[in-house]
């Protein structure tokens, strides 16, 4: 489904990305594990073309896309929900919903407002309410809600547990494993261990840019020299 090869990537002289490779397969739950700075969100964000790569390659179903723009990758059926949410706060769900809406895709059954409202009850009771009137968990559901209207194959989830209370990592530890029964890969940022290793089969470990380990999540939770070296505080 998904397939970097030797990305590399700068900010001005900064060599932020050294040479990442990884893999995401159909209904796979793929994370790209480090602590805060490590490459994860320059890696995503190369991913859906809002940085272009130095060099290396990004191939989704096939295609190259490391030098498409970003709504061209975004219609070829990767979607991608960023860090900072980025909701249009003066629509309601029902308005943020319709503005993500892409032509369904073929083997894919359609998400629909009503099937997203089944995934996420509390956006169903809400539809009619304005997105700067949620808090931020329901705005990351939002922003995840809309990303799937454009009935991607793939979703690219950055730091989707970041800042969010307990019992909303819940939900969204049940969103992903949903999503996966659904078919449909995820690959996602993060630097929380225990949420990692509730959704992911496969892990991969960036520290200063490079992948440092690949591994089964099942794995990387029982390598306690590997969590000391690129994964403690």
């Amino acid at each position: 489904m998904l397939r970097v090869d030797g990305l590399n990537a700068h900010y001005g002289r900064a060599h932020i990305l050294a040479d990442v490779a990884l893999t995401a397969a159909k209904g796979e739950v793929v994370v790209l594990i480090g602590r805060n700075g490590a490459g994860k969100s320059t890696t995503m964000k190369c991913l859906i073309g809002l940085l272009r790569p130095t060099s290396g390659e990004i191939r989704f179903e096939e295609k190259r896309i490391d030098r498409l723009a970003p709504h061209a990758i975004a219609r070829l059926g990767l979607g991608y929900v960023p860090e900072e949410r980025r909701i249009f706060t003066d629509l309601t769900v029902m308005e943020n919903l319709e503005v993500g809406k892409r032509p369904p895709r073929p083997g894919l059954q359609p998400w629909t407002a009503e099937r997203l409202f089944t995934l996420f009850p509390n956006l169903g009771e809400m539809r009619n309410r304005p997105g700067g009137r949620m808090s931020g968990g329901e705005q990351q559901m939002l922003t995840i809600a809309r990303t799937l209207m454009g009935n991607p194959a793939c979703v690219l989830l950055d730091e989707p547990s970041e800042g969010l209370a307990p019992v909303i990592v819940e939900q969204m530890v049940e969103t992903i494993r949903k999503l996966k029964l659904e078919g449909l890969s995820v690959l996602l940022s993060e630097q929380n261990l225990h949420f990692a290793a509730l959704v992911a089969d496969r892990a991969y470990v960036i520290e200063k840019g490079r992948i440092r380990y690949e591994g089964t999540m099942s794995a990387l939770a029982e390598d306690e020299a590997v969590r000391a070296a690129y994964l403690s505080v």
